[in-house]
C-alpha cells in the first residue's frame, strides 16, 4: 500500500505535468494567431498548478506544525516536476505577449 507523503508526491505530479502540457499548448495556440485558446490554456496551467501547489503547502504546514515527514525520492522528483512546470508557464505567458504583438 502506498504511503500518505508518496500518494501526495505523486498527486503534484500528476497536477504540475497538466499545468506544464497546458502552458505548452498555449505556446502552440499563440504562434498560430489563436490568442484566445492561448489566453484560456494559460488559465489551465495556472489552475493545475494551483491545484498541485495547495498540495505541497499541506505538506510545508504539516511540517511546521512538528510533524516528521519522511522524505522519498518520489518527493523530490515531484518538487523538481513542480518548479519546472511552474517555470514553463512563467515563459509561455511571456511568450504569448510576444506573439501577440508581433
Amino acid at each position: 500500500m502506498m504511503d500518505t507523503m508518496t500518494e501526495v508526491a505523486f498527486q503534484i505530479i500528476l497536477f504540475a505535468g497538466n499545468g506544464k502540457s497546458s502552458a505548452m499548448e498555449a505556446i502552440h495556440e499563440a504562434k498560430d494567431g489563436n490568442f484566445e485558446e492561448a489566453d484560456n490554456k494559460l488559465k489551465e496551467a495556472s489552475e493545475e498548478l494551483g491545484k498541485a501547489h495547495q498540495h505541497q503547502t499541506k505538506l510545508l504546514q504539516n511540517e511546521a506544525r512538528g510533524e516528521e515527514q519522511p522524505l522519498n525520492i518520489i518527493l523530490v522528483h515531484s518538487q523538481d516536476h513542480l518548479m519546472t512546470a511552474m517555470t514553463v508557464r512563467d515563459l509561455a505567458v511571456e511568450l504569448v505577449e510576444i506573439y501577440r504583438t508581433r
